[in-house]
């Protein structure tokens, strides 16, 4: 038996592009940037293709930025084509099947120190009101 696996944990090297087929379906195009640790103890970058259909693919889009850390599960596809020129092309990419965003929720940029506070003073003058449990 043999698996076509792929688990990936990077960062996305620039934004998700989201877009939709003829068909409706929803497509979903990002670069996520993975290091590697060569024999001489330098790291460099491999920036890898990997694509996202259907709602997976509008969750990517909606989430997903620039630099944000995710780890990746899918298969590899190798597809064969014409480039503009008339030459023969290969083009390897991770067909995304599960993604997980990593990293810390840190607080919306919208959020103001003033809406905070009204919240816990609304919840302070509640208290009273509450029946113990």
């Amino acid at each position: 038996m043999m698996y076509n696996r792929v688990f990936l944990i990077g960062n996305l090297a620039k934004d998700p592009e989201l877009r939709y087929t003829p068909a409706g379906v929803a497509v979903c195009r990002l670069t996520v940037a993975v290091n590697r640790v060569k024999k001489s103890g330098e790291s460099e970058a491999d920036f890898i293709s990997v694509v996202a259909w259907r709602r997976l693919a509008e969750i990517c889009g909606e989430y997903l930025k620039k630099g944000k850390p995710v780890a990746v599960e899918g298969h590899l596809e190798v597809r064969a084509f014409t480039g503009k020129d008339g030459t023969p092309r290969t083009m390897v990419e991770v067909v995304m099947d599960n993604m997980q965003m990593l990293g810390s929720k840190k607080k919306e940029e919208g959020s103001s120190f003033e809406e905070t506070s009204n919240n816990k003073e609304f919840s302070k003058e509640n208290k009273e009101e509450e029946a113990p449990f």
